[in-house]
């Protein structure tokens, strides 16, 4: 490494032929100490690789290579963890917990479809799509015409107005 760092390319090459078998080796041992797939561990090598050769200049010459290439690879594991977890919760071990939503007086379908009419026609198209038929962002935007945040955007500012029109009847 001290080499490659020198500017000499096969010597770089050679560096990191000679290390990927400890790289390799190290992702395996991590994977199975931290319960990952040891499937993965390829993934972390590729990763560590990369880090090696991005960071490459971190490392300090007058220090050994091997702590700085194990903290490497530990952190690479530790982001393909991160980006890897998946939490799930069971819905009965929440019941208890979560209190009920006191009921809410719903408008009758008439007032509502009043309430809309009374909206810009683009907010009335985005909350047909969005809320009333249940597209996603993108459909609607698709089929609109619009880009997603566009959507975004005019589906917050029809639901504000809704909800100022639902305000002036009831005042």
């Amino acid at each position: 490494m001290r080499a490659a760092l020198a500017g000499d390319a096969d010597a770089y090459r050679r560096f990191l032929q000679s290390v990927t078998p400890h790289l390799r080796a190290m992702a395996r041992g991590n994977c199975a100490r931290y319960g990952a797939p040891v499937s993965d561990a390829e993934d972390v090598v590729q990763e560590a690789l990369l880090a090696i050769h991005l960071k490459r200049r971190t490392w300090d010459p007058a220090r050994p290579i091997s702590p700085w290439i194990s903290v490497i690879v530990r952190n690479k594991l530790i982001d393909m963890l991160r980006r890897s977890v998946r939490l799930t919760v069971p819905v009965d071990e929440l019941a208890d917990v979560l209190a009920a939503e006191e009921p809410v007086d719903e408008l009758p379908a008439i007032q509502i479809g009043s309430l809309i009419g009374r909206l810009k026609d683009r907010q009335r198209a985005v909350i047909q799509a969005v809320s009333i038929e249940g597209c996603t962002t993108r459909e609607a935007a698709a089929r609109l015409s619009m880009s997603e945040t566009g959507v975004r955007v005019t589906l917050h500012r029809a639901l504000k107005a809704l909800a100022a029109l639902h305000q002036a009847n009831l005042g």
